[in-house]
């Protein structure tokens, strides 16, 4: 994955990459079915495993990504979790569930357990470990509920 070596690549097989780059142009252009898809996808394919770049270089590239999104993700909740506390509603389920809202964020769980579940502008962040952040979270709703 490293530049160079893509550059190094381009440079020694520019006449490959043309030809499966004019191939794509025809078949796109051409070719009206779901096969033109499957044709793409085929010489795309080709021109990776031709360049040496295997299957798990580009899974590992795909979940450095999702994993990079996920935490982002998680750390921007809890910056959320913390600024609107104030405004959060707690629900009690009278059998020890809660349930926690606020504008971006729904935090659901038990007081038996030690994980809630999160879900951060409609997008669920899974089951999460209780921390200090979620706990502070947890005590100052249930204070906004008892007032």
């Amino acid at each position: 994955m490293n530049p160079e070596v893509w550059s190094q690549f381009i440079r020694e097989n520019w006449l490959v990459i043309v030809i499966a780059l004019v191939l794509l142009f025809a078949v796109v252009n051409i070719v009206k079915t779901m096969l033109k898809w499957a044709i793409v996808v085929v010489i795309v394919v080709g021109l990776f495993i031709y360049s040496g770049v295997t299957m798990d270089q580009i899974g590992n590239a795909v979940n450095k990504v999702a994993d990079g999104t996920v935490s982002t993700l998680k750390n921007e909740a809890q910056e959320v979790m913390l600024k609107e506390a104030q405004e959060a509603v707690y629900t009690s389920g009278g059998d020890g569930t809660f349930t926690i809202t606020t504008p971006n964020l729904e935090v659901k769980g038990s007081a038996a357990e030690d994980k809630v579940e999160v879900v951060f502008r409609g997008v669920s962040l899974g089951k999460w470990s209780v921390t200090d952040t979620t706990k502070t979270f947890i005590d100052e709703a249930r204070k906004q509920a008892g007032k």
